[in-house]
């Protein structure tokens, strides 16, 4: 991994991703009334170049993000064009942003394993009968109707944006 401490000219130290991972990987949620209140975006690339942000209920599971969304909504549409994308979000003390290349999921157990764990926060997903995709009782109504995709996104680089003291600005290539 090469670590590029951005803050280094304003005195900052460089920010330790093992500490950032941790926080992903237990899933802490900032209180809903701090500065950073944990909501997930998603940045995906439109036809003629221009970004497309939405928020998506991503989870952080093997060192990865996990999203879900219909073939025909924009997002699908995009990473099935051009699979580069970021994903922002908010950690307790720090804010965070990947980017990687999406990639379409549809391996039976590790669908099963990413719907379990949509399930255990909350969601009751689990895999379709076709075993390419997932579905549920209920998702947005912009997502279509289900089977969705499940796409991981590997980390190729983060930055990450520590608030709290003595705070940090690092750029991670993986």
């Amino acid at each position: 991994m090469e670590i590029i401490n951005l803050g280094r000219a304003d005195g900052l130290p460089p920010v330790d991703w093992a500490v950032v991972a941790g926080k992903l990987d237990a899933a802490p949620t900032p209180s809903p009334d701090a500065a950073n209140s944990r909501t997930t975006w998603l940045c995906t690339i439109n036809e003629d170049g221009s970004p497309h942000v939405t928020a998506v209920g991503a989870l952080w599971r093997d060192g990865a993000f996990w999203f879900q969304t219909g073939a025909g909504t924009r997002k699908g549409r995009n990473v099935a064009r051009d699979p580069r994308c970021s994903i922002a979000v908010s950690v307790p003390d720090a804010d965070v942003v990947i980017e990687g290349d999406a990639a379409r999921v549809t391996e039976p157990a590790a669908l099963a394993r990413i719907a379990k764990a949509w399930a255990d926060n909350g969601w009751p997903a689990e895999p379709d009968e076709s075993g390419q995709g997932i579905t549920a009782p209920f998702n947005a109504p912009s997502q279509g109707p289900p089977p969705w995709n499940v796409y991981r996104i590997k980390p190729r680089s983060a930055i990450v944006t520590v608030a709290a003291e003595p705070g940090g600005l690092t750029r991670f290539r993986f």
